[in-house]
């Protein structure tokens, strides 16, 4: 269940604030997919990102993903949120498989 919040979010650290991207609404045979039967898709951009990731040291190493890119995750990965109505998922930056490029 997505939690549900009324002002912007600033992910700390090595967390990263991403927004699905839309699913194909129909096969590539043409047939349509109802709402009911989609699954969420694993690919999102990022939206915002952390200062970086907290080392032993208390030094930050920067992210490697940045405002913008578009990522591949896990099925199951990340925290669901709400903000102003839109659903996003909080993510570390660990948990982001890949960067797509192109």
């Amino acid at each position: 269940m997505a939690e549900t919040f009324k002002g912007a979010i600033k992910p700390l650290y090595d967390r990263v604030l991403v927004k699905r991207l839309e699913s194909e609404q129909k096969t590539q045979g043409g047939i349509f997919i109802p709402d009911t039967a989609q699954e969420k898709t694993q690919f999102g951009a990022v939206i915002a990102a952390g200062e970086g990731k907290l080392l032993a040291d208390g030094s930050l190493r920067q992210l490697k993903v940045k405002e913008g890119d578009k990522v591949l995750f896990g099925k199951f990965s990340g925290t669901e949120v709400k903000v102003s109505g839109e659903e996003f998922l909080i993510l570390r930056e660990e948990e982001i498989l890949g960067r797509i490029e192109g």
